[in-house]
């Protein structure tokens, strides 16, 4: 939590902070952090890691 305020990271971040024990981490077998993750609403991973171009062309792709 410290590093998302002295990096003043703006956007939403979802948390249990219970790091590798994570119900969520479990489920999306998330290996690294920071790591990112697009779910559609049935849970479904949809995108991952995806930065810069790749990931404003998926949101195009996904928000059209």
């Amino acid at each position: 939590v410290k590093a998302i305020k002295d990096d003043r990271l703006t956007w939403h971040h979802v948390s249990d902070l219970k790091f590798w024990k994570s119900s969520a981490a479990q489920l999306y077998k998330i290996q690294s952090i920071p790591a990112s993750y697009l779910i559609d609403k049935e849970g479904k991973i949809i995108g991952k890691n995806l930065r810069g171009q790749a990931l404003e062309q998926k949101l195009n792709e996904i928000f059209k």
